[in-house]
């Protein structure tokens, strides 16, 4: 009996993702033929075919032959989201530090 549900994820090496596009690309230019391409090598090398249509497809966006978000850029965005949440995390702090203060000062001396 096989468990049901959630597939497991798995990981591969960058050095195999480069190769299974490499070849994905390759089948193409040698074919002509862009469809059934991903499928193909994704059986040959034993990786998911979505996974591997989606690295594909992350590697045209990379090198300008289809539009869309970057690796790079993608990099870039959650960095800067970080530092915002980071920002306003501290100006959240800020804020309660200067109400508290201010109503120190607002409360008569003794």
């Amino acid at each position: 009996m096989g468990s049901q549900g959630k597939p497991t994820q798995r990981r591969y090496s960058p050095e195999l993702k480069e190769r299974a596009v490499r070849m994905v690309l390759q089948l193409r230019a040698e074919t002509g033929e862009r469809h059934g391409s991903v499928k193909r090598v994704a059986e040959q090398l034993d990786v998911g075919v979505e996974s591997l249509r989606s690295w594909v497809k992350q590697h045209e966006v990379d090198h300008g032959a289809r539009p869309g978000t970057t690796t790079e850029e993608a990099g870039r965005i959650k960095a800067l989201e970080q530092e915002n949440k980071e920002l306003r995390r501290a100006n959240a702090i800020l804020k309660s530090a200067s109400a508290f203060f201010a109503a120190e000062l607002d409360r008569p001396q003794r």
